[in-house]
């Protein structure tokens, strides 16, 4: 969902409440990210970054990379308290196991915000709707597949974003009698390198692969990858990000990725820093939980597709 406009008429009211008599300073925030090495989540930062400096420009952020894993995201969660954040941006590794830490913060008075992924007990969250993603990725696949072959999921790390694809894609796939997955549970680490590997091991196990969902654009490409190291071209690709890499794909009659439902990371996050802050100054949203509308992207389409809003 193109949600811009939104975002700077929100971002200037935000201004005004930041210079109201009333309002508490905005001082440090933390931000901790499933993997820095995604340049998805290195647009999140900079949509949080550029949004809260539109409050203060001299707010300290400070952003680490969990590099999903667990117990590293709850210690950088800890260390944010003891430094004394007044939020927290939170993409959660894991949708249930981080709740101890998200309770720690919040008992300690910090303001946690979930983005790309909820996080239980965090005050507001902002996400795309990533069941829909999933419906739509994989619809595709059914509606080019005619409705019969053989599918695999390449799944991921288990935050909720990824939970959630996963689930919309087996509901599509689910529907149809003739569509047959081959596997589901096979984790790409939500990295170039993790699809590489396990769509490696994929097509050494199977002769013939109609379709591939990846549950984001990274893994779609390491998928990709691993197709064209062992020559094999008889299936197609889809992912979840709407990433500027995905986009040259698609531009690519060649390549075996034929679409992707987008996501805008910096508006995203942008979003949920402004809810943030709100609920650091006390008011309560009406509605603590934002989902924001994929589009499918193919290259059909590709020219009307805005892109990130991030600069690149």
């Amino acid at each position: 969902m193109r949600s811009t406009s939104r975002l700077m008429t929100t971002a200037a009211a935000v201004m005004v409440l930041a210079g109201s008599a009333n309002a508490q300073e905005l001082q440090r925030i933390g931000i901790s990210v499933g993997l820095l090495g995604n340049p998805f989540f290195v647009a999140t930062i900079a949509g949080i970054e550029d949004r809260a400096r539109e409050i203060n420009p001299n707010v300290e952020v400070t952003s680490v990379s969990a590099d999903y894993d667990l117990n590293r995201q709850s210690s950088q969660i800890d260390s944010f308290i003891a430094a004394g954040m007044d939020i927290i941006m939170l993409n959660a590794v894991d949708a249930e196991a981080i709740a101890p830490a998200v309770a720690r913060a919040k008992a300690a008075g910090v303001v946690v915000a979930a983005f790309d992924v909820s996080a239980p007990g965090a005050d507001v969250t902002v996400m795309t709707d990533n069941v829909d993603a999933g419906r739509k990725a994989c619809q595709y696949i059914v509606d080019h597949l005619g409705g019969t072959g053989d599918v695999v999921i390449i799944n991921g790390p288990q935050s909720s974003s990824i939970r959630d694809r996963v689930q919309g894609c087996q509901e599509v796939f689910g529907a149809h009698e003739g569509i047959n997955v081959l596997s589901a549970d096979q984790n790409g680490q939500g990295s170039r390198d993790g699809g590489l590997n396990v769509m490696q091991g994929l097509l050494t196990r199977y002769d013939n692969i109609d379709a591939v969902f990846a549950i984001n654009d990274p893994t779609a490409i390491g998928a990709q990858l691993a197709a064209r190291q062992l020559g094999r071209s008889e299936f197609i690709i889809t992912g979840v990000d709407g990433a500027p890499d995905i986009e040259e794909a698609l531009r690519d009659p060649n390549a075996l990725i034929k679409a992707s439902a987008s996501q805008d990371p910096y508006v995203m996050a942008g979003q949920a820093l402004e809810m943030a802050y709100e609920f650091f100054q006390g008011n309560t949203p009406e509605e603590d939980t934002v989902l924001l509308e994929p589009q499918l992207i193919t290259a059909e389409n590709l020219d009307t597709y805005q892109g990130w809003t991030a600069v690149r």
